[in-house]
C-alpha cells in the first residue's frame, strides 16, 4: 500500500432517534429480542491461534508473486480455509507491474452461508509481500525482500482465527473472506500499480456473483503500539461501517487503539472496491505525525516485532462485529 492523494473531506452528519409511542416501543422491544435470540454469543479470539498462523506464513519464506515461497503459502492458505469449512475458490489471473514484469497472480476467495444473498460482508487482507525492502535504513539491503510479518501477515492470520471461529460457531450470517494477491507490488506515483489483485477481484466479481455489500480490509494489523484511527477515503465511502467497527472495539474493550483522529489517505485494497460502489474500511496502522509503523517496507518486519496483544485487540473487535453487531443494526 502507499500514502494516496485525497481531497477536501466531505461533511459527516450523525442520526437522531426520538421517543415512540406505547404500542412502537413494544414493536421495538420485541424486534430486539428477536435480535438477540438470533445472535450467537461472541466467540473469544486466540491471539496464540492467530499468532501460530502468522508464524507459519512466514516460515515459508518472504511471499513475493512468482515465487515457490508464494505458491507454497497459496497451497496452505486454500487448505486452511477449506479446513475451517469455508466453500473456496481460487482466482487466477496473469498481471502485468508497472514494470513489465508478468505477475501469475492467485486470489483465495472463501464462502460463509454461501445460500444468504443478501447483505454479504466481505473481509480482505493481502498475503503476497512487498518484492524489495525499499524503505530499510541499510540502503544495500532495499532491493532484497522482507518477511512481510506485519505488512501482509498479519491481516491474514487474523482473518485465518476469524475462520477458525467461523467453523466452530457459524455467525449465521453472509461472510466472504478475500486473501488477495499482487497488492504490494506497486511504485510511487503510480497508484494503479498497487492492489492489482483486489483490482481484478472487483472487475469480475459481478460476473461471478460475488458482489459484498460492504467490507473490511485489515492490514498491518500486529504491529508493536499500532494505533488505527480514521483512514481518510474509508471515511468518505463507509462513515457508518467505520463507526460501527469503531463500537465494536470499544464494548470489546479496545477503544484505545481506534482514536477518533484523522489519519492518511492510504491507497490500498479498499480503494478498487470504492471505485465499484462498495462502502469499504481499512484498518490500517497509521500515525498521523510519524506515519506507517517503523516496520513498512523495511528487514525489522519479522516475527520478532509482531505484539500478540495488537492481533488480539483487532481480532476480538471483528468478531464483536461479526456476532454481536452486523446484520443486527
Amino acid at each position: 500500500m502507499a500514502l494516496g492523494l485525497a481531497g477536501s473531506l466531505l461533511a459527516m452528519v450523525g442520526c437522531s432517534s426520538g421517543k415512540g409511542t406505547a404500542a412502537s416501543d413494544t414493536a421495538d422491544t420485541e424486534t430486539e429480542q428477536a435480535a438477540t435470540a438470533r445472535s450467537v454469543a461472541v466467540p473469544a479470539f486466540s491471539a496464540d491461534s492467530a499468532f501460530a498462523y502468522l508464524k507459519k506464513q512466514v516460515s515459508f519464506g518472504p511471499r513475493v508473486p512468482n515465487s515457490t515461497a508464494h505458491r507454497s503459502a497459496g497451497d496452505w492458505l486454500a487448505s486452511e480455509l477449506k479446513r475451517h469449512g469455508a466453500e473456496v475458490h481460487e482466482q487466477r489471473a496473469d498481471l502485468t507491474a508497472f514494470d513489465g514484469t508478468v505477475l501469475h497472480a492467485r486470489n483465495i476467495f472463501a464462502r460463509y452461508n454461501p445460500e444468504i444473498t443478501d447483505g454479504r460482508l466481505l473481509l480482505m487482507a493481502h498475503y503476497d509481500t512487498r518484492p524489495w525492502a525499499d524503505q530499510d535504513p541499510d540502503e544495500s539491503r532495499r532491493k532484497s525482500p522482507a518477511d512481510g510479518a506485519n505488512d501482509g501477515g498479519s491481516g491474514v492470520a487474523v482473518l485465518l482465527e476469524t475462520a477458525r471461529n467461523f467453523a466452530a460457531s457459524n455467525p449465521g450470517k453472509g461472510i466472504d473472506i478475500l486473501l488477495t494477491d499482487a497488492e504490494d507490488y506497486g511504485t510511487d506515483n503510480n497508484e494503479d500499480s498497487w492492489a492489482m489483485g483486489t483490482r481484478y477481484f472487483a472487475d469480475n466479481m459481478a460476473s461471478n456473483g460475488w458482489i459484498p455489500s460492504q467490507a473490511i480490509l485489515l492490514d498491518m494489523v500486529g504491529g508493536k503500539n499500532a494505533s488505527f484511527p480514521y483512514e481518510y477515503f474509508s471515511r468518505r465511502s463507509a462513515a457508518r461501517l467505520d463507526d460501527m467497527f469503531r463500537a465494536s472495539a470499544a464494548t470489546a474493550g479496545y477503544s484505545a487503539l481506534f482514536p477518533n483522529v484523522m489519519g492518511g489517505a492510504v491507497t490500498d485494497d479498499h480503494i478498487e472496491l470504492i471505485k465499484k460502489g462498495i462502502p469499504a474500511i481499512d484498518i490500517i496502522d497509521y500515525d498521523p505525525q510519524q506515519g506507517f509503523n517503523p516496520t513498512w517496507h523495511t528487514h525489522a518486519d519479522n516475527i520478532d516485532n509482531i505484539d500478540p496483544a495488537t492481533l488480539k485487540a483487532v481480532g476480538q473487535s471483528l468478531l464483536q462485529f461479526i456476532y454481536s453487531d452486523y446484520g443486527n443494526q
